[in-house]
């Protein structure tokens, strides 16, 4: 019989643990990026306690994600992926859900520090240029070049735009190139760093006169419980280290690499952001930390003569957090779409083994954001209604799959009791998705965070997901959706037929026949889940 070989290209293994910790210090910068209406809120004693308690929280969430990434080797975009795999049994709705919450949460971080990166760079070295309308609340600060109708367009949002397109570029031109970036904007991240965290103990600028607790207020609801749990949900964004999961096939030894990348990034995580609120807020005072006034700080730490520095670190910390949402993102709309829950476009590799077409929607939208939305910090907190349902459902699906598969290969297995630590982390997340969602618009002192039309934003997020699941299975595949799936129990078994479409099942049947579960290229099954990628791999068909 007449063979044919078809090329697909593969993501390629090129990154070691280490690459996965620098792609996580992106998140300093998210911190960073809320730590100002924190203090506001809670003051700093109560800043630090929360962003503690934040990270904490997350830790053990790491821990199970690592389990997760070992049993998925080869699947890529973590979160929304384990997601998926754990709740498809019970509904397909889960997975396409996840996917674009998890995305959406990534994908605004290139507008809102794009923008706050065009704001400290324009206010120090550009102040006399038209500002247009501040991004961090709305308020409009004089006509800027021109206007959107929304939104007044001045320089901060022109170097927002030539960000998030270098960023963009840094991306497409493959992983490699992206993560060398990151080790340089790293190496820069370590000197502010150093300044926001150890410091001002050194040089004796810390004061605990500077430090409040603003939580036992007495005019605060639930005694002060009700703001606490919405700032963990906020805080949930700026402090997970999951990313790394994400880079899962990626890395050169999948299983170990995957693992230490993980758990390097949490303990990183924990440090920083238990120290930086104490340390920078007791070392330059309230009022700096609040108006998010962080050359200032640097200039109060260590002097003004290195002003022009301190702006390019702080800057690149901020792209550097730019540069990993742009990866991150994108390969989970890249992974969903292998797994057939959206369009089969964002599935999609470009000639430099990069998810290109994601990539470039996220470019688009964020620009869009910077052009016609006049309060990011509102756009930040309806991402991330999707970004901790996400996680949530992925916490669920490890429960369901230590029920559901107990005999898959797990090279990573917990002890059994992670089982209900797991339970009470599902619980948790879900307490703080309704307090958080029902509650955001008080944070940030009421005023910057938004309301009804950002939760309506958030949750139209979700709906458009579902919408182009449906275009996938009905339009692009020509199936009838199903809501249930059958699963294997093993990597290289089959699933049951399902009726007239077992030839190629809209789920298992389909995905896993791509994604290798009888032993193709690219999928969980595959024999060579600790061997390279080349850059194409060819796939036989008859």
């Amino acid at each position: 019989m007449a063979e044919a070989f078809v090329e697909e290209r593969q993501l390629l293994k090129t990154l070691r643990w280490y690459d996965g910790f620098v792609i996580c210090l992106a998140n300093p910068g998210f911190l960073l990026g809320s730590l100002g209406w924190s203090v506001v809120d809670m003051g700093g004693w109560g800043a630090m306690m929360i962003w503690g308690i934040t990270a904490a929280i997350v830790f053990p969430v790491t821990v199970i994600y690592s389990e997760l990434a070992a049993m998925f080797p080869n699947k890529s975009g973590g979160v929304s992926i384990y997601a998926n795999e754990g709740w498809r049994k019970y509904t397909t709705l889960i997975g396409p859900v996840a996917t674009f919450g998890y995305w959406i949460g990534w994908s605004v971080v290139l507008s809102f520090l794009g923008l706050f990166t065009g704001y400290i760079v324009q206010a120090a070295w550009f102040p006399h240029e038209p500002y247009g309308t501040y991004a961090f609340g709305g308020a409009k600060i004089d006509n800027g070049y021109f206007s959107t109708g929304s939104v007044h367009i001045g320089l901060q949002h022109l170097i927002a735009i030539g960000l998030i397109v270098a960023v963009w570029a840094f991306n497409i031109l493959g992983t490699r190139i992206a993560v060398s970036f990151n080790y340089l904007a790293g190496a820069l991240l370590m000197i502010p760093l150093f300044c926001f965290t150890l410091l001002p103990f050194l040089n004796g600028d810390f004061h605990s006169s500077n430090l409040t607790y603003k939580l036992n207020d007495p005019h605060l609801a639930w005694g002060g419980l009700q703001l606490a749990l919405v700032w963990i949900w906020i805080m949930i964004w700026s402090t997970a280290p999951e990313a790394a999961a994400t880079f899962a096939p990626e890395y050169k030894d999948t299983i170990r690499d995957t693992r230490k990348a993980l758990l390097s990034s949490a303990a990183f995580i924990l440090v920083i952001n238990t120290l930086v609120p104490v340390a920078l807020t007791g070392g330059v005072g309230a009022k700096k930390v609040e108006a998010f006034d962080y050359i200032g700080a640097l200039n109060s730490l260590v002097g003004k003569g290195a002003t022009n520095f301190f702006v390019v670190v702080i800057c690149a910390s901020f792209i550097l957090s730019m540069n990993t949402a742009t990866a991150d993102g994108s390969r989970a709309l890249y992974g969903i779409s292998k797994d057939g829950l959206t369009i089969k476009e964002l599935g999609r590799l470009n000639r430099f083994n990069v998810p290109g077409y994601a990539m470039t929607l996220d470019m688009t939208i964020n620009i869009l954001f910077v052009l016609f939305v006049g309060n990011l910090f509102g756009i930040l907190v309806a991402s991330n209604i999707g970004y901790v349902l996400a996680n949530m459902f992925a916490i669920g699906a490890f429960i369901l799959l230590r029920k559901d598969r107990p005999d898959w290969p797990r090279p990573i297995k917990l002890p059994s009791y992670w089982v209900p630590i797991a339970g009470v982390l599902f619980a948790a997340f879900a307490l703080f998705s309704i307090v958080g969602i029902g509650w955001f618009q008080i944070a940030g002192g009421g005023a910057v965070y938004g309301g009804t039309k950002e939760k309506i934003i958030g949750f139209c997020v979700l709906a458009i997901s579902l919408v182009l699941f449906l275009f996938r299975r009905i339009v692009q595949d020509k199936e009838r959706p199903h809501w249930r799936e059958e699963v294997p129990t093993m990597p290289d078994e089959a699933p049951a037929p399902r009726g007239h479409a077992a030839a190629a099942s809209p789920g298992v049947g389909r995905s896993d026949q791509e994604d290798g579960l009888s032993g193709s290229a690219g999928g969980v099954g595959d024999a060579r889940a600790g061997e390279g990628f080349s850059a194409r791999r060819p796939r036989r068909a008859r």
